[in-house]
């Protein structure tokens, strides 16, 4: 009887500092089949907080997944995930880099540093309004994350 359970909402922590990708994002979610909070840092320090509770970001929601960009104003996207997965309340939440860049040396450090995928974005606006959706589909729809709730 799984159809009277209530529909879980998925929130998501978007770390991006590119406005026009944020917009594309936060439309395609917008129309998502799955429920879900969109939220927005746009540099690497903002992210910490907003992921460790800290100032203004006390009461926010802990994300179920995180989509990171690697080129960040103020902290990096390398440091920001190497801080997420050496911390024991954040290491459990996927982390999907989402960058421009294709360096082996990015792919090969992020993995290592334990990002759960990496996905180049591409230029063209259709291509990447796919892989938004792709996204979507697999991670939010298909992929059983952790819960929003846990060790905190």
């Amino acid at each position: 009887m799984r159809e009277n359970l209530p529909i879980p909402v998925i929130e998501v922590l978007l770390i991006e500092d590119n406005p026009g990708d944020v917009r594309l994002m936060q439309e395609v979610f917008k129309d998502s089949c799955v429920r879900n909070n969109l939220w927005v840092a746009q540099d690497g320090v903002q992210a910490l907080e907003f992921l460790r509770r800290q100032g203004v970001y006390e009461h926010a929601a802990r994300p179920a997944l995180i989509l990171l960009d690697l080129n960040l104003p103020k902290k990096d996207g390398r440091q920001v995930l190497s801080e997420i997965k050496e911390d024991q309340e954040l290491k459990s939440i996927p982390v999907l880099i989402l960058t421009t860049s294709d360096a082996e040396e990015d792919v090969h450090n992020s993995y290592a540093l334990h990002a759960n995928c990496y996905i180049t974005k591409p230029f063209n606006l259709e291509e990447f309004i796919q892989i938004v959706k792709i996204i979507e589909r697999f991670w939010m729809g298909v992929v059983l994350l952790p819960s929003t709730r846990a060790s905190m």
